[in-house]
């Protein structure tokens, strides 16, 4: 797998715009194989319908948010799910050295929008409280996207409106607690990696 290092323009652009985009960032043969990866969980239906908020508040409601997840744990027996943790690993150590961000652990996870106009209303990824993320990785893993698909990933920030396409081996950054985003209604199977990055004295 090819290294996973954010460039000085990334980390500028993170600097100053709270995210950053790559594309092509593993090579279509790594992102067919985690693809691959990815569809057997969804086909062995290895995948649970998403919540909203946590803790004591957590609850199902389909018209906020309607993907399925699961949970990628580093002991994964999938070669090419291990290959990418080992890869988000990396790309939070460079983040952390190279932006000064402080991260620590990080949470992997799946999500599939199956394609019948399901969405995830705006919203941020940081949570109240002290152990609180602090940055947010997505990887996409949708070949052939086309705009007629949705599913668009968008950003608000303080710039307007930024939309991000899910194509295939791209990767968006941004900031947890400074870009609220929302994904638009899918209309085609849409996949992705999401990695979550806590600070170093989070629990």
């Amino acid at each position: 797998m090819r290294p996973v290092s954010p460039r000085n323009e990334d980390i500028q652009s993170l600097g100053e715009r709270g995210w950053f985009t790559r594309e092509r960032l593993l090579g279509e043969p790594e992102a067919l194989a985690l693809r691959a990866e990815a569809l057997a969980r969804v086909d062995a239906g290895r995948l649970r319908p998403a919540g909203i908020r946590r803790g004591a508040d957590h609850t199902l409601d389909t018209a906020t948010r309607g993907d399925l997840i699961t949970w990628v744990e580093p002991g994964a027996d999938e070669p090419a799910f291990a290959r990418m943790h080992a890869a988000f690993t990396q790309l939070g150590e460079a983040l952390s050295a190279e932006a000064y961000l402080g991260l620590g652990r990080f949470d992997l996870q799946l999500a599939c929008y199956p394609g019948r106009g399901e969405r995830y209303a705006r919203h941020a990824d940081a949570f109240p409280g002290q152990s609180n993320r602090r940055v947010t990785a997505i990887y996409y893993l949708n070949p052939g996207w086309a705009p007629a698909q949705g599913g668009v990933l968008r950003l608000y920030t303080g710039e307007g409106v930024v939309d991000v396409a899910p194509r295939l081996d791209s990767l968006v950054v941004f900031l947890s607690e400074r870009v609220e985003h929302e994904v638009l209604a899918a209309h085609a199977p849409r996949l992705a990696l999401t990695a979550w990055y806590y600070g170093r004295t989070a629990g």
